[in-house]
């Protein structure tokens, strides 16, 4: 009879599944339920896209790519880079086609994080960074961000988490969960205290284009002394609406590429084929939809943080990605019990803010990838909830 408990990996099986999945698995065996839980763009991927990737798949298109991408996509890339936030990177040496932003953070803090490694990881934050640390062997130090300072990292606890181990500092903005972005003059005190040491960071941008009140995304690679040091995350899930296509990229300086790429070699070979001749089309010719997407997310937005303050749970602004982060203590409930409750009695699904890391405790996550309807009826419920448990 096997132990399975000295058979399998120690290191995973310490690992938490994700936070995120509890609520969704439940409310998948309910009926009438109205989920403000997934992180998914309620849009079809545009008819272009689409009909770029039927035709590659018409014309044969089905080998394997070579390693890094296609060269027409890493090309598009490139400029869509330097048009977009003023950096250029070498579509020969500084770019890699990956399976969707997720393989590209990992593969960069296998590439970068030896055992031992200290990798400063910001929370409440998107829940792949401490797991995929620990399975490289690195030490994950979380720096507690406050909803006083907009979530943001502030330079004096950047400075305080730093130590001689610390290999890696994940910003990642806009945030998963919070809504937070980081702009031009928060990143260039972050630079500043980083100047003169040999620490890495990985920023992960899949929500760039998902900024709001005027704002535009600074991107870290932009900022003086910064671009030899980071290594860029993006994709095409949300942006352009192509979850299912599984496409991201990874963007560093070629000393940082060669290690990354070696990973993508031996573990994945290169990213789907049929995908990246859609996401040629995605680059080249969705900036419109993209911000048709946008508009709608913006009215959304709007109307959920309206909507979560009328009813009495305090809610800042988000000012990326898609979701809002309302704190729930005035409840007096953990964010679990809330979760919970608010799904058995109502029927409305959101994520708890400790799926996110410890200091996302008091907070829950909502989605507006929904349309206004669905929000409306969502927010009725949450305040037909908070009313009941008041008497």
């Amino acid at each position: 009879m096997i132990d399975y408990s000295k058979a399998l990996n120690r290191t995973v099986m310490d690992i938490k599944p994700s936070g995120i999945r509890k609520f969704f698995d439940i409310a998948a065996t309910m009926e009438d339920v109205i989920s403000l839980g997934i992180g998914e763009p309620d849009f079809q991927t545009p008819w272009q896209i689409r009909k770029a990737g039927i035709n590659a798949l018409e014309r044969g298109k089905t080998k394997y790519t070579s390693n890094k991408g296609l060269a027409p996509l890493l090309n598009e890339i490139s400029d869509y880079l330097d048009r977009k936030t003023g950096v250029k990177y070498s579509p020969e040496n500084e770019i890699l086609v990956t399976v969707g932003g997720s393989e590209a953070i990992d593969a960069a803090i296998r590439a970068i994080v030896s055992p031992g490694d200290e990798v400063i990881i910001p929370q409440p934050s998107y829940v792949c960074y401490e797991p995929i640390t620990r399975l490289a062997g690195g030490v994950p130090v979380i720096i507690s961000t406050k909803a006083e300072n907009d979530f943001k990292i502030t330079p004096e606890e950047l400075k305080a988490a730093i130590s001689d181990k610390t290999r890696v500092l994940i910003l990642p903005y806009p945030c998963n969960p919070t809504g937070a972005i980081m702009e031009k003059e928060d990143i260039e005190k972050l630079a500043y205290i980083l100047n003169d040491t040999n620490i890495l960071v990985i920023s992960d941008e899949i929500y760039s284009e998902l900024t709001f009140s005027g704002r535009s995304h600074c991107s870290p690679a932009s900022v003086d002394g910064m671009r030899e040091r980071t290594v860029t995350v993006n994709g095409f899930s949300k942006a352009f609406s192509m979850t299912g296509w599984r496409l991201g990229y990874a963007c560093a300086p070629k000393e940082i590429m060669k290690e990354i790429i070696k990973i993508h070699q031996f573990a994945i070979m290169c990213a789907p084929t049929t995908s990246q001749y859609a996401a040629v089309e995605a680059l080249k010719s969705c900036e419109d939809e993209v911000k048709e997407m946008l508009e709608e997310y913006n009215m959304r937005r709007r109307l959920m943080v309206a909507g979560f303050n009328r009813i009495g749970l305090t809610c800042r602004e988000p000012k990326g990605a898609f979701y809002a982060f309302p704190s729930i203590r005035s409840t007096g409930m953990t964010s679990d019990e809330f979760c919970e409750k608010l799904l058995f009695s109502k029927k409305v699904a959101v994520v708890p803010g400790t799926a996110f890391g410890e200091s996302g405790e008091g907070f829950v996550r909502a989605s507006y990838c929904y349309s206004t309807e669905h929000i409306t009826e969502a927010l009725h419920r949450i305040e037909e909830f908070l009313k009941e448990i008041k008497q």
